[in-house]
């Protein structure tokens, strides 16, 4: 099993000396990868999430990039539908160039329909626009020129280019839980879960994902919280390693950085 952390960018604590400590901590620990979150925008007053101070994930990920050689760069997740795709696979692309071929777009549908409606962007259209746009960046990350005939995302494209193209394949990992998130997660390159699901829903789903993708490759990863009960912690992993999942990404819940960086150092001690 292998085990990443989520980065310090959001809530009080974030800043940019916060992310660069951390993301060279969990290389220094030799965690597999480091991880952001995404909301452009929130309701004031919103249960959650906690707060709205987010940074930017992919501009988060560069910044962290410059600082470490190793350890992959992963979104826990990018909500495709609220973007265009095109600005966004060239983000994309740059940074995996910048980072030499180390990012995982880890990839959601999204849920908060005020944060759609203040992008101008349909919420009922978003498993369409999702599928659409991962089409549409794999399509200006492969193709060169690019055309491609759009039905719900407004752009027209014949014969255009896009350069320089990644550097290596991006790995997409799809979010969710529902039978269309996990069809979307089969055709792609691996499953990323969060601990919502219990443990009997867990099984169900890597048996429906291993049924379709057998292949080593494919990954199952799960996102949990970080638990200070290391007891607690080993049994819920064992538990995970049993069901099938690869790769585990641990989330810290500490709101002051001290805090946050003693947690990932029990999450490398738990890797270790």
């Amino acid at each position: 099993m292998q085990f990443g952390v989520h980065l310090p960018h959001v809530g009080r604590k974030a800043g940019p000396d916060a992310i660069r400590r951390a993301a060279e901590q969990a290389e220094q620990l030799g965690l597999a990868d480091v991880w952001v979150s995404e909301h452009i925008i929130i309701p004031k007053g919103a249960p959650y999430p906690p707060s709205p101070s987010f940074y930017d994930p992919v501009l988060t990920l560069t910044w962290a990039a410059a600082f470490t050689s190793r350890v992959r760069l992963g979104t826990s997740v990018l909500v495709l539908p609220m973007r265009h795709p095109l600005p966004l696979a060239k983000e994309l692309a740059t940074l995996q160039n910048l980072s030499r071929g180390r990012l995982i777009l880890g990839a959601g549908v999204g849920w908060m329909a005020e944060e759609f409606a203040a992008l101008g962007v349909p919420f009922r259209e978003r498993g369409r626009r999702m599928d659409e746009g991962i089409a549409m960046m794999r399509a200006a990350w492969h193709d060169d020129p690019i055309s491609f005939e759009a039905r719900y995302i407004p752009a027209e494209l014949r014969e255009m280019r896009m350069q320089p193209p990644p550097c290596a394949p991006i790995p997409i990992w799809i979010g969710g839980s529902s039978e269309p998130a996990l069809a979307r997660a089969a055709r792609l390159d691996g499953w990323h879960g969060s601990s919502r699901s219990t443990p009997g829903e867990l099984q169900a789903i890597i048996a429906r994902l291993r049924r379709d993708r057998p292949e080593p490759g494919y990954t199952i990863s799960m996102r949990i919280r970080f638990d200070p009960d290391q007891v607690a912690m080993r049994e819920k992993l064992a538990g995970l390693a049993e069901a099938g999942v690869q790769h585990v990404l641990i989330e810290p819940m500490e709101r002051e950085l001290d805090a946050w960086l003693r947690a990932t150092e029990q999450v490398g001690k738990l890797a270790a």
